[in-house]
């Protein structure tokens, strides 16, 4: 049996159309860098940057024989390394090559200022264990670095050809001099590209190589765009290529890797007619799950049961029909697809197949078709408009992976017409679950009547949708004991290092993920926060909405923010004084940060007091409603972020 997965199978057909009559030797194959190199002149707008890429030459050339095909990639890198910085950073250049390719060239040398040349070679590559990861890499040793000098690397592959749709970055975190990317294939080929976040357009050059097509980019002094910017995405912000095979005219074939060839395939791979032992089989099994007249809570049954039932494994073989599946418990991408369609279909569950990619990588161009956006999957329930991740295994609807959300995807439908099934495919945006799920709620009392020294703290700390989503699924996975030790690291967050008087969880466990917000309650003494000055005691009263996020950036910001999912915080404190007793710096808890886009609040944070008597309550919300925000309105971001962190701070100073 084959081991198949959803790209395999829908990738068959293109091969089919791209039947090429000849083969022949890629353009590049002596390409090498020269012998003895020439002295290279650094750049004047260059000459005091600690790094630089000075030329970059990459070539990737689609050449095909008989009925296959294959892709040589060719970059050659010239690096100016002119600091400490860059000489620790170069000393070990890491190799990472995939599986199926096959490495004809990979070399190394160092071009020392005094005209000297260091050579590497494929025998010098070391390797080095990762021993808690147990992962091997392999490196080039650079030793010999100095200021001035520079590196040169050359690698040829030879590898699958990517026609289905692939995108090449052209930024990086270190200034590009100069730039020459050319994609080459046969002249009968037709291939679709698109440029993005400023990137100039290729130029097309069909007399440079005979029979061949060279699509060429030439880009002069690309700027540096860092990827260490909190809360941004900079993988969809740099200068990006996109391209793939849109049409063989040796053959006639035309508009390849299309979304409504890709659907069918899917559907009528997914969808398969069910014998009677099958069908048999599937009633069986949804007896076993628990029936219920909500639909969101129908699902949830069968997600669990099928997730707590069923290992996913994206490698293994294929089984022959549904009998098996149930029976091994095991299932790869293909058959989860179908238990879960059968399942649904034995609930007359309506649903789609949601195709997309993460928003982190590369993200779902909506006006490009590209099977590279089709890497991951959801199943999309239109009547409640949610969503569920069939490969995840601590997921429960309405929560799956956020990366994929925020995001396009491709909707697969099913439709009646004159009682035929129809396959209809749309682009549709995938929504995150809002405020109204990832909803946190803190409830405080700080009781000082007993002993101003010592107030007892109780604190009731409620944890929705995704936040409480990454502590829920601890319970199931750690002995009792361990995970006691567990939720005394989360309280901590929330008070100081202390032995609790209670401390304990309920709605954890998978089974509540989805469905119940994860809630810590606890109770300490807070002697740890109290210092005592004379007559006065200085109480840190920020500390017990736990550890926050500080925003100070010393750079201008580059990039625009995006976060993971939107988020709403509503924090109550209650503060009782003993009789006569005084409180000052009360009016720090009045705070009032915003940001408005399009004249409408996405993120605040909202701060008040109210005192009467020996009580003070403290109110507060901070929200943050949606995933992007402009560059223009940074400087207001980040006063609601910092806004947090500075409450955090707050000391209130009591007295007798």
């Amino acid at each position: 049996m084959k081991k198949t997965n959803l790209k395999t199978i829908l990738t068959l057909l293109l091969f089919i159309n791209v039947t090429i009559n000849y083969g022949q030797d890629f353009s590049f194959k002596n390409y090498d860098w020269l012998e003895k190199p020439n002295k290279i002149e650094i750049p004047a707008l260059y000459k005091n940057s600690k790094e630089v890429v000075l030329d970059c030459t990459e070539k990737i050339e689609i050449v095909v024989n008989g009925n296959s095909a294959k892709q040589y990639h060719l970059k050659h890198e010239k690096i100016f390394i002119n600091s400490d910085e860059a000489i620790e950073r170069n000393n070990k250049i890491y190799i990472s090559f995939g599986n199926n390719e096959t490495i004809l060239m990979n070399k190394l040398r160092v071009l020392l200022k005094n005209g000297s040349v260091i050579t590497l070679n494929p025998e010098d590559i070391k390797e080095e264990i990762d021993k808690e990861r147990g992962v091997k890499y392999n490196y080039f040793a650079v030793n010999g670095l100095e200021k001035g000098a520079i590196i040169e690397k050359i690698y040829l592959l030879e590898e699958n050809p990517d026609l289905k749709g692939k995108t090449i970055k052209m930024q990086a975190q270190l200034p590009i001099s100069n730039l020459n990317f050319q994609l080459i294939y046969p002249k009968y080929l037709v291939f679709k590209t698109k440029t993005y976040n400023g990137l100039s357009n290729p130029i097309l050059n069909d007399n440079e190589i005979a029979d061949k097509a060279v699509l060429t980019i030439n880009e002069k002094d690309i700027a540096a765009l860092d990827n260490d910017e909190k809360y941004s995405n900079w993988d969809v912000q740099i200068k990006l290529f996109r391209y793939k095979l849109d049409a063989n005219n040796n053959n006639g074939a035309k508009n390849l890797y299309n979304y409504k060839e890709f659907a069918t395939n899917v559907h009528n791979r997914i969808n398969t007619a069910l014998d009677k032992k099958e069908q048999k089989s599937i009633e069986d099994f949804c007896a076993t799950i628990t029936k219920s007249n909500d639909e969101q809570e129908q699902i949830w049954n069968i997600e669990n049961k099928i997730k707590k039932t069923i290992t996913f494994e994206r490698f293994i073989d294929s089984k022959e029909n549904l009998i098996d599946i149930i029976k091994s418990k095991q299932a790869n991408e293909v058959d989860i697809l179908k238990l879960y369609k059968a399942v649904l279909k034995n609930f007359k569950i309506e649903n789609n197949v949601v195709f997309t990619t993460s928003r982190y990588k590369i993200p779902f161009d909506k006006d490009f078709e590209s099977y590279e956006n089709l890497n991951d999957f959801l199943l999309y329930f239109p009547n409640i408009k949610k969503y569920l991740s069939p490969r995840e295994v601590e997921f429960r609807i309405p929560l799956f992976p956020k990366f994929l959300g925020n995001n396009y995807g491709l909707f697969i439908k099913e439709k009646e017409f004159a009682g035929t099934t129809m396959v209809i495919s749309d682009v549709n945006f995938i929504e995150i679950p809002g405020t109204e799920i990832s909803h946190d709620y803190m409830d405080i009392i700080v009781d000082f009547t007993k002993d101003i020294a010592n107030p007892n703290i109780t604190s009731k700390l409620s944890f929705g949708g995704y936040s409480g989503f990454n502590m829920q699924p601890i319970k199931d996975f750690y002995p009792a004991e361990q995970y006691q030790t567990i939720l005394k690291d989360i309280a901590e967050n929330y008070s100081v290092k202390t032995e609790y008087k209670t401390l304990t969880a309920s709605n954890d466990g998978v089974e509540n993920i989805g469905k119940k917000p994860f809630i810590l309650d606890l109770t300490f003494e807070g002697k740890d926060l109290i210092q005592i000055a004379g007559d006065k005691y200085l109480f840190s009263i920020g500390q017990i909405i736990g550890r926050q996020m500080e925003f100070y950036q010393e750079n201008k910001r580059a990039l625009p923010v995006e976060i993971d999912y939107p988020h709403f915080y509503t924090r109550k404190i209650k503060i009782i004084l003993p009789q006569g007793a005084t409180i000052q710096n009360l009016e720090k808890f009045n705070m009032d940060f915003k940001t408005n886009i399009n004249n409408k609040t996405e993120a605040a944070f909202l701060s008040n007091y109210n005192k009467k008597d020996n009580e003070i309550v403290v109110e507060n919300t901070e929200y943050y409603n949606i995933i992007n925000y402009p560059l223009s309105c940074f400087e207001d971001y980040k006063a609601v972020i910092n806004a947090a962190a500075d409450f955090n701070k707050i000391i209130v100073i009591l007295s007798n």
